[in-house]
């Protein structure tokens, strides 16, 4: 439809419309203006005496629409008289170069293009004997270019080889320009499927384009859409995960032409099968999301595979199976508990995580004032002053759980403290209710409640609290999938914490802060709005969890809770495992993408901090890569300049197989290592995951240059538009309009009207 439109169109105005958006209207009249206009003058004089003569039934209605017609007649004829002409900038020939960028990732491989891969249609249309080679040749000095994850010269397209495993848009364009910047570019051609898989943002380099006014042309390669295909689009895993517990893993479908089936989702360590689960696909919709409970894997870095099975007919199988790795962190990490009285919620929590050999709970209890009791601390000064006073000593925690403590023990630079744990440190924080606690503990409008994920009424003075009320607790839905309440199925979960005796909470509670999330809300037994129960949400680098009531251990003691039952443990280990997620240490380090190619270049990025965790960019950072086969590599990583704490450095992986990665920052005489990383070189491809052509990604990159995107069965109509370009060495050319069909059609419109209207009311 879109091509017909277009063909009817330069019919009409004589050049395609796409030339008016890129030309200058104007006039270049062949006789003097001024004897234009006297002429026109005339003619209307003349229009007005014969018009007076008109003698009918109806004068006044004949007269005007005798007269209208006659005077856009005469119109025309002036607008044809003052020559309108289109002003178009035009590459001189053989003066300018037009760089050609072909895809050559191993989604390019393909085939569903007439049969044949995309490389082969590429090779056919752009190959060095095709017609638009031939054709760009005459007016251009060609340049090729394959780009995958990087990007290079080509002698041509028939030395493609569709071997890159990920296509980086961004690092093509800024390659190319570079490459060309000191000859004179006419445009930059981008042929692709679109697979851009690395995530770098296209505007910079966009804009650059945009800057030196070189406009990109891209022809889009493949299908749109599949007629029948079952792709694992994506799989979201936490960033690592502590021994001893599951993994929770959310794999996203992409389903075409197989909706109303069922299918099976496997997942495989090391080769080894270790959950699969049967997935009804949808009726209606694109996508199908499901979840797999991976079992405690061992503690090292563990190469993940997650398959589907082919279905019958299916156009694309490299898409089946995604393939990625998780760091499972040995322990044990130390969590602190301050409890300011002796209660049975802090003995239970401590006993139910006290068997999890990955979690370290060190509690300081107030037994009276100035005195505590310390309970596994790992020699006799730690804590020996009580909660700690510096940065340093609170920041060696990964985690902490504050109890029933009021804001008048901590100091003004204690409560800061806290609150730069979460967001500076990026430490999992959990608050717990009760009656010295929250607003009744008097923490409205300290750096605490800041970090909360409600809000503390400030009109609340500390210490009166809440009547103890009983609340029916229940899951919210965001509960049912969270990692800290999973007690198994979705439904069997459910109905589980619905079926819980009642809590008791003695806190007032403001409304959910933006971001927050409730997990688990009670019911008051008397009646009345919900009350949260578990409430969690980021802040800065970290999380905080708000635990609202003050015994949870009624979950483990009450007489309708089966003696073996495990909820209270689970809920405890769960919500404490949680809040170590993502925890950073002092020195990290990612390798960046975790997923390459064998050959292909890997950036590590590595972060670095004090003791205070205040970023520090006078570190020697130097990192280990380990091959598959045990080969060892140093790689020096140096301070970006562009951000604190921020290092660098780039290696080649060679084998196939999973690199690990370590990373050591010496500062003085204090040294700190980073935990292991790890990344996957393989020759699977990630671009396979995503294979369908993304024709709005490229159509977006054209229309911002100033170019036109292209189907590759219509690519021929590239060689018509890139002549036309502003760019590089050009000259002004002007074209004649008044000879357009359309002018000519409306003469003859005007005068067939006028005749016969005239022959209607008897005046011919």
């Amino acid at each position: 439809m879109e091509r017909t439109l277009d063909a009817i169109l330069t019919f009409l105005l004589k050049y395609p419309p796409r030339l008016y958006q890129r030309g200058d209207l104007s006039l270049a009249p062949s006789f003097p203006p001024r004897l234009i206009a006297i002429a026109l003058g005339v003619a209307l004089v003349l229009l007005v005496l014969t018009l007076r003569r008109v003698r009918t039934p109806a004068p006044i209605r004949d007269r005007l629409v005798l007269g209208g017609l006659r005077a856009a007649l005469f119109g025309l004829l002036g607008f044809c008289l003052l020559r309108p002409v289109l002003l178009l900038s035009s590459a001189v020939p053989q003066r300018n170069v037009l760089g050609i960028l072909l895809d050559d990732s191993r989604s390019m491989r393909l085939t569903d293009i007439d049969g044949g891969s995309r490389l082969d249609a590429v090779r056919r249309v752009f190959g060095d004997s095709a017609a638009i080679t031939a054709r760009l040749s005459d007016r251009f000095v060609l340049r090729f270019f394959r780009f995958a994850a990087d990007a290079g010269p080509l002698s041509g397209a028939t030395a493609l080889k569709g071997s890159g495993t990920r296509t980086d848009l961004a690092a093509a364009l800024d390659a190319a320009r570079q490459e060309l910047g000191g000859v004179p570019l006419a445009g930059l051609v981008v042929v692709s499927d679109g697979a851009d898989n690395v995530g770098t943002d296209l505007t910079a380099p966009l804009l650059a384009l945009k800057g030196r006014r070189v406009p990109l042309y891209t022809v889009g390669v493949g299908q749109e859409r599949f007629a029948r295909d079952l792709a694992i689009e994506r799989v979201s895993l936490p960033s690592s995960a502590l021994a001893g517990a599951g993994v929770l893993a959310e794999v996203v479908l992409r389903v075409r032409g197989l909706r109303g089936q069922s299918v099976t989702v496997t997942a495989e360590d090391e080769g080894r099968v270790v959950a699969q689960r049967d997935v009804p696909l949808p009726d209606a919709g694109d996508v199908a999301v499901t979840r797999l409970s991976l079992p405690p894997l061992p503690a090292g870095s563990r190469r993940l595979t997650f398959r589907v099975r082919p279905a019958p007919d299916e156009i694309v199988t490299e898409n089946n199976e995604l393939r990625t790795v998780l760091r499972v962190r040995p322990g044990p990490e130390r969590v602190l508990y301050l409890e300011g009285e002796p209660r049975p919620e802090f003995a239970f929590l401590r006993r139910a995580v006290s068997a999890d050999s990955a979690l370290q709970v060190v509690g300081l209890l107030q037994s009276a004032k100035g005195k505590f009791l310390r309970l596994g601390v790992q020699d006799s000064i730690e804590l020996a002053g009580g909660f700690p006073t510096r940065r340093e000593d609170l920041f060696r925690y990964r985690a902490l759980i504050l109890g029933s403590m009021p804001a008048s023990f901590f100091t003004g630079d204690q409560l800061r403290m806290l609150a730069d744990f979460v967001s500076r440190r990026g430490g999992g924080l959990i608050v717990l209710g009760g009656r010295e606690s929250l607003v009744e503990g008097g923490f409205a409008g300290t750096p605490l409640a800041e970090v909360l994920p409600v809000g503390l009424d400030a009109m609340i003075p500390a210490g009166a609290g809440a009547p103890a009320t009983e609340l029916s607790v229940r899951v919210t839905p965001p509960g049912l999938v969270h990692p800290a309440l999973q007690l198994g199925s979705t439904e069997t979960a459910g109905a589980r914490w619905d079926s819980l005796p009642p809590l008791t909470s003695v806190n007032h509670f403001g409304s959910l802060k933006p971001g927050a999330t409730a997990l688990l809300v009670g019911r008051p037994s008397g009646g009345g709005p919900e009350v949260p129960v578990l409430v969690v949400q980021r802040f800065g680098k970290g999380t905080v969890a708000l635990v609202g009531v003050q015994d949870t251990w009624l979950w483990k003691m009450s007489a309708s809770i089966p003696l073996e039952d495990q909820t209270h443990a689970m809920l405890w280990k769960q919500l404490i495992r949680w809040s170590l997620a993502g925890v950073p240490d002092r020195v990290e380090v990612v390798a960046s993408p975790s997923r390459v190619g064998p050959g292909e270049a890997v950036v590590l990025n590595a972060r670095v901090s004090d003791e205070a965790y205040l970023e520090s960019n006078d570190a020697v950072v130097v990192a280990k890569v380990t091959s598959p086969l045990g080969r060892t590599q140093e790689v020096p990583l140096t301070w970006t300049l562009k951000e604190d704490g921020a290092y660098q450095g780039r290696f080649v992986t060679e084998e196939e197989g999973m690199y690990l990665v370590e990373a050591e920052a010496r500062r003085g005489a204090d040294t700190i290592r980073a935990a292991p990383a790890a990344l996957l070189a393989d020759n699977h491809g990630a671009d396979v995951e995503q294979a369908e052509l993304r024709s709005p990604l490229l159509k977006r990159i054209a229309k911002e240059t100033g170019g036109r995107y292209y189907p590759l069965a219509d690519a021929a109509r590239l060689t018509d538009d890139v002549e036309f370009t502003e760019s590089g060495v050009t000259v002004r050319e002007s074209r004649d309009l008044w000879d357009m069909p359309a002018v000519f059609l409306l003469l003859v419109l005007l005068l067939g009207t006028e005749w016969g209207y005239r022959r209607w009311r008897g005046l011919a």
